[in-house]
């Protein structure tokens, strides 16, 4: 399919989303669209697809202007969506959720033997030996990933928007997604990717495209035009420079703000022991599946701890439920899927915000708009967050300026202990330095900061020692020096070790 969009605009409330934005894609090729979280990529998606009308600009597939009045349109364009957020149904087989825009069918009965006949057919295309009948709860992300792709391939799309699609994903796996995408190019497949992941990007697009504030920067150019470092100067508008931390000074006997002491769960972890003292980050690796969340989780009174113990600033520390966490304890809790738990989606930011010190705000009983204006411009200021105003609904920012959200109103709550799971998954090269930039300074002003993620650049940028996790048990604890080169290859060691022999 080639596909042509020119001159889109597109306006929201206070927000020039899309400004004369143009996307140009050939047939049997891999398009790299790129930008800063808030540049307009989700927008531009959201166009093709159908979701949103432009309020200026034409779209135009194999020459035809087309016009989409809604998903449906799109689809029977031949346009196919993978989102970063999964859109399958947990309790339904892989078959029924391959086949979900056609079930039941136009006469209102369901074909058991030829859903099933269909949806091996689609997974064949990406080699996925998976058995139909599958529940889809029953699959690993990597698998759920390909359940999309296989979906949107069911309905004959002839152009795939890949939107993040690795976020949730092992290097191993995206190698994988990324083989199967070269081979659907080879059969006329062409496919858009989103991601802020620019080493995949070069490994795997053919042409790109760089948005800035709703413009396009770089219009449908060969990748192999430009290099790391030109892309991101188009994406920010400037050079980007690498983050450079100080070297903090925890005192050698500190007592942990925070200490697992032999901790088991019900999920399976074996006997945990980690502490983090005062102004220290202490970051938490390991793969996905490794068991990271599920141990902030425990901690947070969120799942059980079956055995071990909890200790905040010396003392022991039983934590019930996250509200628990921050009223005792003053422990924050950053998680990493801030649409499902960390914002109010539907609520405005500055009610976000609020929501850890509304009893602080509170005169009365009664909660005071002013005092929480007051408290929302000052950290919309401090972290930089885009938004129209204070009263945008969360649910209307881009992915970073939503993570900001759900930071901001843990740094308003005045925690003394951060636990910030996967704080830059899905954004973009500038904020993710201006978050690095942030976590860094918490624990200048002594605060103490887990932190746990996937991303080993980000774990070796920003930790003072690195704990790696994998298989539900600690393998073992590195002193952090920084060296990127050094470190890593120190913790894939770790990774590849059995328990025991990390001890």
């Amino acid at each position: 399919m080639k596909l042509s969009a020119q001159g889109l605009v597109k306006v929201f409330p206070g927000v020039r989303a899309l400004d004369g934005a143009t996307l140009e894609v050939r047939p049997g090729s891999v398009h790299a669209l790129l930008g800063e979280n808030g540049a307009g990529k989700s927008t531009l998606v959201k166009i093709l697809t159908g979701v949103y009308r432009p309020d200026d600009g034409h779209i135009s597939i194999d020459g035809a202007d087309v016009a989409f009045t809604g998903p449906l349109d799109a689809l029977r364009a031949g346009i196919g969506v993978v989102h970063q957020e999964r859109n399958l149904v947990p309790a339904f087989t892989v078959a029924e959720n391959i086949m979900l825009h056609r079930l039941p069918n136009r006469l209102g009965l369901v074909r058991r033997r030829r859903i099933r006949a269909e949806a091996r057919r689609c997974l064949d295309l990406l080699d996925l030996d998976l058995d139909p009948d599958t529940p889809v709860g029953e699959l690993s992300v990597a698998q759920a990933q390909l359940v999309e792709i296989a979906k949107a391939l069911s309905v004959d799309s002839r152009l795939l928007l890949l939107d993040e699609p690795t976020a949730s994903l092992t290097g191993d796996e995206a190698d994988r997604l990324y083989a199967i995408v070269r081979t659907l190019t080879t059969t006329g497949h062409s496919v858009v990717l989103v991601s802020h992941k620019l080493e995949e990007v070069f490994a795997v697009a053919d042409t790109v495209t760089v948005l800035r504030d709703g413009r396009s920067v770089a219009e449908a150019r060969p990748l192999a035009d430009y290099t790391r470092d030109t892309i991101v100067d188009l994406m920010v508008g400037r050079a980007h420079a690498a983050l450079t931390l100080g070297t903090r000074r925890v005192a050698p006997d500190a007592t942990p703000a925070l200490e697992l002491r032999g901790v088991s769960t019900d999920r399976g972890h074996r006997d945990i022991s980690l502490a983090v003292a005062p102004g220290e980050i202490l970051g938490l690796y390991g793969l996905v599946g490794a068991g990271r969340t599920e141990l902030a989780k425990a901690l947070l009174g969120l799942d059980r701890i079956t055995s071990g113990e909890v200790r905040v600033k010396g003392a022991p520390a039983r934590i019930r439920s996250v509200g628990e966490a921050l009223r005792r304890y003053r422990v924050g809790y950053v998680p990493e899927n801030r649409k499902e738990e960390g914002l109010f989606l539907e609520q405005t930011i500055a009610r976000n915000v609020g929501v850890t010190v509304w009893r602080r705000l509170a005169r009365l009983g009664l909660l005071r708009d002013r005092a929480e204006r007051d408290l929302v411009a000052e950290y919309v200021d401090k972290l930089g967050i885009r938004a129209a105003s204070p009263r945008q609904l969360a649910g209307r920012l881009s992915g970073g300026n939503q993570q900001k959200v759900s930071l901001a109103k843990w740094l308003a709550a005045d925690c003394d202990i951060l636990v910030i799971d996967e704080p830059t998954v899905g954004i973009d090269v500038r904020t993710k330095a201006a978050f690095h930039e942030l976590i860094a300074g918490l624990a200048e002003e002594g605060m103490a900061i887990l932190l746990i993620s996937s991303d080993l650049p980000e774990v070796v940028t920003l930790a003072d020692r690195i704990a790696v996790i994998g298989d539900f048990a600690l393998r073992g604890e590195l002193v952090n020096d920084h060296d990127y080169d050094r470190m890593s290859q120190a913790v894939i060691r770790l990774i590849h070790a059995t328990p025991k022999a990390a001890a």
